[in-house]
């Protein structure tokens, strides 16, 4: 009988998983002080970062744009993603290692990857709106207005839980045996999960390994895409005012796509093997702590535009202007 299965027998010897163990950084113990302390001002930072870009959004009517509509989305998932990942990351550093069942193992799994494909879709989804803008800029406010952002928004929620279920669902048909239940990472990420299987994983890995790589690659392609036309569209904008403008707003775009699917490629789609673990974990950390943590600064508090209603909305109200 295939699934997961709880404390049961397999022809009366063989016990399935009820939980998993949780290595996580077994080198940084004795510096567990010192990284606790820097990953807790992480994700404050990334917190505080984060619900600043949406508050702002919010409460400034000249931000009500498509352009700042996506970007308080992307925060909205930065906050959502981090939480799901980084509380158990900070056990992980003071205990060496933490004991989760099974179905919390995989409910983390299938957050972590909802919402990161759902980030890779809506940074899809942004390339799309620059494009509109530079390229296509008398079509613009016809185009993008606010129901169909909302439309592409939910459309990246949709698909990517339509995905990450699909995954989810060939991986719950795998037995989890009881002799082999460690995980030598900081979270319940794909690959070790799946290597915690005793039955035959071959099929499924296939299955797995196409989705995400069309989950990466497919935005991958299209974002790239869109930028060949839009770096020809300022190029042959004659002012280098008008040029500076432009790729002012894409370059911060660009910087956050490329990091964020080039680690997500060479984890995910690039074939690993054990002894890549460490080099695995330290790629996690780029899209799991590093991006969400620059993404306040280089996206949105970079910003003129933000940096302004920053001063108008907070700083002025705490002077009593």
């Amino acid at each position: 009988m295939t699934g997961i299965n709880f404390l049961h027998n397999n022809s009366q010897s063989q016990t399935f998983l009820s939980e998993v163990l949780l290595l996580g950084f077994q080198g940084l113990y004795s510096y567990r002080f010192l990284v606790f302390a820097i990953f807790i001002i992480v994700y404050t930072f990334i917190l505080c970062g984060n619900i600043l870009i949406i508050l702002v959004i919010v409460s400034n009517g000249l931000l009500h744009s498509p352009m700042y509509f996506f970007v308080c989305n992307l925060s909205l998932l930065e906050i959502v993603c981090t939480t799901n990942i980084i509380p158990v990351m900070l056990q992980l550093l003071f205990r060496n290692r933490i004991r989760l069942s099974l179905f919390g193992c995989l409910v983390q799994l299938y957050l972590f990857g909802t919402f990161s494909a759902t980030e890779l879709f809506l940074l899809t989804v942004m390339s799309y709106d620059r494009y509109l803008a530079i390229c296509r800029p008398l079509h613009y406010s016809s185009v993008m207005h606010f129901r169909f952002c909302c439309y592409l928004v939910l459309a990246s929620w949709t698909t990517s839980f339509l995905i990450v279920s699909v995954v989810i669902g060939f991986l719950s048909q795998q037995d989890f045996c009881g002799n082999i239940n460690t995980i030598d990472h900081f979270f319940c990420d794909l690959i070790p999960v799946l290597g915690l299987s005793c039955s035959d994983t071959s099929n499924v890995k296939m299955i797995i390994y196409l989705l995400c790589s069309l989950s990466v690659v497919s935005p991958f392609l299209f974002i790239t895409m869109t930028y060949v036309f839009i770096i020809r569209c300022v190029l042959n904008i004659q002012s280098v005012t008008g040029k500076k403008k432009a790729f002012s707003t894409c370059s911060s775009h660009l910087t956050v796509v490329y990091t964020y699917h080039i680690t997500l490629f060479m984890v995910y789609v690039v074939p690993t093997n054990g002894s890549s673990l460490e080099v695995n974990k330290v790629l996690s950390l780029l899209y799991t702590v590093i991006t969400p943590i620059l993404n306040p600064f280089i996206y949105s508090l970079n910003n003129r535009e933000i940096k302004a209603a920053i001063h108008v909305n907070i700083i002025r109200r705490f002077k009593g202007k």
